[in-house]
C-alpha cells in the first residue's frame, strides 16, 4: 500500500463455491487438488465455473460468487457497495471481515475491522448484553479498561439499558442489532463493515446509526463499508460507491454516480426481449415491444420499493388504425406461486383514450405501490371492446411479459418496514 492514506486494498479477489450438497462426490476433486498442489501446479478447478447469475440455470457444478474484485479505500472514506440481491455484496463483506477466505487474491488493511453482517453476529445468546459488550471488545483486541471507558456510551446509544443484564437470547431482533451496532461503532475500529442489518431497527435508530457512521468517518477519520438497498442512505452517507453485478464490479465512482448507474442499468439484468417472444396471442394490429419502469425522478429502475411512486411503460408499435374508444388495456400481476395477485383494467376504471398513434407508450401510473416485498410476474392483454358486456377482441396478449422485484419499504412512514408477501390494504386499526 504505497499511498499512506490507503487503509484497505483489495487485489484480484475471487470466491468460488461448489454447488449441491456439501461432501457429496468431492473426494476425487480434493485428491486432484492435492496432487496438483504437491507438484506445485495451479488448482485445476480455478478455471472452471460460471458467473454468479442467480436468474439462470447453470451447467457447471462450480460458481464464482466473486470474480476479479479490485478497489482501494482511503482512511475516512465511506464506500457504498450496491447491487441486486445475489450480486455478491455479502460475500465480499464476509471476505473483508475474514469470516471466509477468498479463493484467489489478497487483502491488505491497516488496523482493526469491526463487522456488523447479521443480527447478533459475534453475540453469545447465553451471555448478558453487558457481557457480550466485553466479549466483542476482546475479539476486536480491546483491553478491559478500554471497553469499560466506553461502556456507558455504548449502553446509552443502544437504548437497551433496562435489559443490559439480561441474556441476549431474550432480546428482540431490533434490540440485538441496536446493541451490536453500538458495540461496533463505539469501540473505535479503523474500519467498520456494515451490511443491511440496520433495516431491522426502527426509523429513529436508523437515523441515529447513520448519523453515528457519519461522525465516525468525518470526525474520527475512520473508514466505513456500507451495503444497502436504500439509495437515499447511500447518497447521503457514502463518498464513493461500487456497483456489483453477477459477482463483478461493473462501475466505480462517487456515490451519486454509482447510484445513478445502478438505477439506470439494473433494469437490463435478465430483462425479457419481447420482440423475440413467439407465445403471444391476438391479431397483432398493435404490438407491445418493450416494457420498463421509471421512478418518481424519471429514472429507469429494475427494482421497486413498497410505498413509492412509479410509472410502468408499455411501448407499442401500431400496424393498423385502432378505434381509441374501443381500446382496452388489462394488466395483471401474479406472485411467486403463480397465483393472481391483482388486476388493473382500463375498462373497469372507465378510461377512454384520445387516440392510438402509430407508436407510443401505454403508461400505468402507480402513485403509491401497494405491493409487499417479493417477486411478481406481469401479464398484459391489449384488446378492442365495444361495451363492458361484450367479449374482447384480443390485439396483443402475453403472459409473463416482465418480472418485477419489490423491495420492502416504510409504506406507512411509521418507522417500521412492511412485512414481506402480499398486498398492503389502505385501512386503519383502532380500539373502540
Amino acid at each position: 500500500m504505497e499511498n499512506k492514506n490507503i487503509i484497505l486494498k483489495v487485489e484480484n479477489i475471487s470466491k468460488q463455491y461448489r454447488l449441491g450438497i456439501v461432501g457429496t462426490g468431492t473426494l476425487s476433486h480434493d485428491l486432484n487438488r492435492f496432487w496438483h498442489k504437491v507438484r506445485g501446479k495451479e488448482d485445476p478447478y480455478l478455471k472452471v465455473g460460471e458467473s454468479n447469475d442467480r436468474s439462470t440455470k447453470g451447467v457447471s457444478e462450480y460458481v464464482w460468487a466473486l470474480q476479479d474484485i479490485n478497489f482501494e479505500v482511503e482512511a475516512g472514506e465511506v464506500l457504498g457497495i450496491i447491487g441486486k440481491n445475489g450480486a455478491g455484496k455479502s460475500t465480499l463483506l464476509k471476505i473483508l471481515s475474514k469470516v471466509t477466505s477468498p479463493t484467489t487474491g489478497s487483502i491488505k488493511s491497516r488496523g482493526r475491522i469491526a463487522s456488523l453482517l447479521e443480527v447478533g453476529t459475534g453475540f453469545n445468546p447465553e451471555l448478558t448484553g453487558r457481557e457480550n459488550i466485553y466479549l466483542n471488545g476482546a475479539i476486536l483486541g480491546m483491553t478491559k479498561k478500554e471497553i469499560t471507558s466506553k461502556l456507558d456510551e455504548i449502553i446509552e446509544f443502544s437504548g437497551c439499558e433496562r435489559y443490559i443484564d439480561t441474556p441476549t437470547k431474550r432480546y428482540s431482533s431490533g434490540m440485538t442489532v441496536r446493541l451490536a451496532f453500538a458495540v461496533a461503532a463505539f469501540l473505535e475500529p479503523e474500519i467498520l463493515v456494515v451490511d443491511e442489518v440496520l433495516a431491522v431497527g426502527d426509523a429513529e435508530f436508523q437515523k441515529k446509526a447513520i448519523g453515528k457512521m457519519q461522525d465516525i468517518s468525518r470526525e474520527g477519520g475512520r473508514t466505513v463499508l456500507f451495503v444497502s438497498h436504500n439509495m437515499a442512505a447511500v447518497r447521503s452517507l457514502c463518498t464513493k460507491g461500487i456497483v456489483l453485478q453477477n459477482g463483478k464490479i461493473v462501475y466505480s465512482g462517487t456515490s451519486d454516480e454509482a447510484v445513478n448507474y445502478y438505477l439506470n442499468n439494473s433494469f437490463d439484468v435478465g430483462k425479457l426481449k419481447l420482440s423475440d417472444r413467439k407465445d403471444r396471442k391476438g391479431n397483432h394490429k398493435l404490438i407491445i415491444n418493450d416494457i420498463f419502469i421509471k421512478n418518481s425522478s424519471e429514472i429507469k429502475v429494475g427494482e421497486m420499493h413498497s410505498g413509492e411512486e412509479y410509472k410502468i411503460y408499455l411501448n407499442y408499435v401500431s400496424k393498423e388504425d385502432i378505434d381509441s374508444k374501443q381500446f382496452t388495456v388489462v394488466v395483471q400481476f401474479t406472485d411467486e406461486n403463480d397465483e393472481l395477485f391483482t388486476t388493473i383494467a382500463s375498462d373497469e376504471q372507465g378510461t377512454q383514450f384520445d387516440q392510438i398513434n402509430k407508436e407510443g407508450s401505454i403508461v400505468l401510473h402507480i402513485p403509491k405501490l401497494h405491493f409487499r416485498e417479493g417477486r411478481y410476474s406481469m401479464h398484459f392483454m391489449i384488446s378492442e371492446k365495444l361495451s363492458f358486456n361484450t367479449p374482447h377482441k384480443i390485439i396483443d396478449y402475453l403472459q409473463n411479459a416482465y418480472t418485477i422485484d419489490v423491495i420492502k419499504g416504510d409504506y406507512w412512514n411509521s418507522g417500521v418496514f412492511n412485512r414481506p408477501k402480499g398486498f398492503i390494504q389502505e385501512s386503519s386499526i383502532f380500539i373502540q
